[in-house]
């Protein structure tokens, strides 16, 4: 998961702070510019084949809709 949204330079122009933190359980959250994008606590169930990345990428559309890009 870590290679694929990291590898993505367009992702990476966005992104200033990439965060995954891990929990006792196993649960896990993901952060992008140190808002929750994910998490397996909350949802109680892991994130499905590119799920976080489009919840990224969607995010990134946010962004450049506020940037006017």
């Amino acid at each position: 998961m870590t290679a694929d949204i990291l590898g993505d330079r367009e992702l990476e122009a966005f992104i200033s702070t990439w965060q995954l933190e891990t929990g006792e359980s196993g649960a896990f959250e993901v952060f992008i510019n140190d808002e929750l994008v994910f998490s397996k606590k909350e949802l109680g169930r892991h994130a499905e084949d590119g799920e976080v990345r489009a919840l990224i990428e969607q995010k990134l559309e946010e962004a450049r809709v506020v940037a006017g890009v």
